[in-house]
């Protein structure tokens, strides 16, 4: 009888090892992160990005450039319970050599994340780009999107990335987003901001169309507004459509000590979101979510103390003109996804 226990006992062991080994691999984590300023040390003559040269105004140079690579890095690990997210929203970067750099140069590289990259029309030269494990997301299509030339005539903002994936024999479409900003004043850019949306909502619909109404649609990204803000309700608009898509945002505040993802005169607010399609969370198959599976990662290492206000603010690589030494001023959003 008691080698009977024990086979018993063996195989429950192995069974359960199994089982949990099949729950680690049918979840997957997804994550957006405002970078701050992720810019090289060389020269782009045809964008302005003097202020972060060796001899620019922010003294940018290999050894800050290093730091901030190895700190981009070390948050996307941490992000992932140090199993790193299979897909990873990116906005401030300014080209595709710091992506390579990221990826190969840390140790990310054990991971072999794959690039997708466009560059955009920003004045300053900053892009929004995508990396993903290659070895459970196939990238199918990408393209990048801005307003039409009948909408807005000489766009100098950050475009918009799209990417059709396969991951678990399932379809995701990413909407990769970096609104303008609100500096100069919250109605700054608003009218560009609406635009966008429109636009975002509009390729929103197509694709649900094109999928009989069951497209798992994930648009995330830092709007420059919160999810009150009307341009957020505009693009989550909830009356029927031609196409049946409902947008459900699942952005919430963050548990203290960080609520929000940006604090802005000591205030913290929420600009870095996601926000899915109702086919992700009432799905039967495949790939689903719950609202409950997004949070803020406002992990402590992420956090300093707020030089200006009470409480903790994001440990920055900058305090204005000032080098802090730290990783960004936006903490990251995540959503995980299951394999129902």
């Amino acid at each position: 009888m008691k080698g009977i226990s024990l086979l018993v006992l063996l195989f429950l062991y192995v069974t359960l090892l199994h089982s949990q080994a099949q729950s680690d691999s049918a979840s997957v984590r997804v994550m957006f992160y405002n970078t701050e300023n992720l810019f090289d040390t060389r020269d782009d003559s045809t964008k302005d990005d003097n202020e972060f040269l060796p001899a620019g105004l922010r003294r940018w140079n290999q050894t800050r450039y290093r730091k901030k690579i190895s700190a981009v890095y070390k948050t996307i690990m941490a992000a992932g319970d140090w199993r790193p997210p299979a897909i990873v929203g990116l906005c401030e970067v300014e080209n595709r050599k710091v992506l390579e750099d990221l990826v190969a140069g840390t140790y990310l590289s054990n991971y072999g994340y794959g690039i997708i990259h466009e560059d955009s029309p920003d004045s300053r030269g900053i892009d929004v780009a995508l990396i993903f494990r290659k070895d459970l997301v196939k990238i199918r299509e990408f393209r990048s999107w801005i307003p039409s030339a009948d909408k807005v005539r000489d766009f100098r903002s950050r475009s918009v990335l799209y990417a059709r994936c396969e991951l678990y024999q399932d379809t995701i479409h990413l909407i990769i987003n970096h609104w303008p900003s609100r500096r100069g004043g919250v109605l700054s850019g608003e009218s560009l901001r609406y635009d966008i949306a429109e636009m975002v909502r509009s390729a929103a619909d197509s694709i649900n169309g094109i999928s009989s109404g069951q497209a798992k649609i994930i648009i995330m990204g830092d709007f420059n507004c919160t999810p009150d803000d009307p341009v957020i309700k505009e693009l989550t608009r909830t009356e029927v459509v031609k196409s049946g898509l409902h947008l459900i945002n699942l952005t919430r505040p963050g548990n203290p000590p960080a609520t929000g993802t940006y604090k802005y005169m000591g205030t913290w607010e929420l600009l870095d979101q996601i926000i899915v399609s109702s086919p992700l969370l009432n799905s039967n198959s495949g790939l689903f979510t719950v609202p409950g599976n997004f949070r803020v990662f406002n992990t402590e290492f992420l956090l300093g103390n707020d030089l200006s206000y009470p409480g903790p603010a994001t440990f920055s690589t900058y305090k204005g003109y000032s080098y802090r030494g730290g990783f960004s001023d936006h903490l990251p959003v995540l959503l995980d996804l299951v394999v129902r």
